[in-house]
């Protein structure tokens, strides 16, 4: 990269505001010393042991972070490799080879937590020493805490795996949702004057507690009320696939194959199977009235 760089260092696989406050401080740091703003972060989510063999913990994509880092922060410059391209590289190398040679910094910050080179053997500390005698600026954040808890991507999960995704929300820089195409569905819901847009949430992704939830949609540059049912569908359906299906309140457009972001707001109901359809557009109807008045 052309020019010394300020960079925020970390995983950033939740994007909440504990990141946050490790890419403000490495944007303060441009702005002190005339530096460029700068990140690095993996571009795909890896299998990482920490994980524990879990696939779904994902909490955002790869390209809306980079959207993030750039329209919301002010990022103009990204290292981001395959976690396989540099899995392998022990601390000095990755720092070297990465901070050193492709980001050319003058200054970088992590958080305390943040781990690097083979094995996750260097530590914050690891890195404040070889800034040091590399005659950089280094900058250690401090976790974020709520009521006393470190602000982490695994409580997070954990609070949206069991429904509150209110809680997480606020955790997070921007609301948790998924930005997904568009899929061709039964048509059910057209005939009982619930018009409905089926998609499918990626493996890599974290799932909700299944059950009914208010939410708002994103078309285009328009922004909707709408109710979200995550789960298997069971007045309608026989078999145990789980699915995500959005009323959107106000838009009867055709959706299908677009892409449309929706963001969970708060957790309803839980899933139940009804006696008939007449019985399940009665719920409907009421949980379209919390939704759209927003009496949650």
């Amino acid at each position: 990269m052309s020019g010394k760089t300020a960079a925020a260092l970390g995983f950033f696989d939740g994007m909440h505001i504990g990141h946050a406050a490790v890419i403000e401080r490495a944007l303060k740091a441009a702005g002190e010393y005339g530096l460029t703003p700068a990140a690095f972060v993996i571009s795909e989510q890896p299998e990482l042991p920490k994980f524990g063999g879990r696939h779904d913990v994902g909490l955002i994509p790869y390209s809306a972070k980079v959207a993030i880092l750039g329209h919301r922060f002010g990022i103009t410059a990204l290292w981001s490799p395959d976690f396989d391209s540099i899995r392998d590289l022990s601390p000095e190398e990755f720092f070297d080879s990465g901070i050193l040679g492709i980001l050319n910094a003058g200054f970088v910050c992590c958080g305390e937590d943040f781990r690097f080179g083979k094995g996750g053997v260097g530590n914050a500390e690891l890195l404040k020493k070889l800034c040091n005698d590399a005659g950089i600026h280094c900058g250690i954040v401090p976790p974020v805490c709520t009521n006393g808890v470190p602000v982490s991507s695994t409580g997070i999960r954990e609070l949206i795996r069991g429904g509150d995704v209110e809680a997480a929300n606020k955790l997070l820089i921007r609301p948790f949702g998924y930005e997904l195409t568009v899929l061709h569905g039964r048509q059910l819901g057209r005939t009982i004057g619930f018009p409905t847009i089926n998609q499918e949430i990626p493996p890599f992704m974290v799932k909700p507690k299944r059950g009914v939830y208010a939410s708002r949609t994103f078309v285009g540059d328009d922004i909707y009320p709408s109710i979200t049912n995550i789960g298997v569908k069971p007045t309608v359906k026989s078999d145990d696939s789980e699915n995500m299906e959005t009323h959107i309140i106000g838009c009867d457009g055709d959706l299908y194959d677009r892409t449309v972001r929706v963001e969970l707001i708060k957790y309803i109901r839980g899933e139940r199977k009804f006696d008939d359809l007449d019985e399940l557009k009665k719920q409907l109807e009421a949980d379209r009235d919390v939704c759209q008045n927003g009496t949650f």
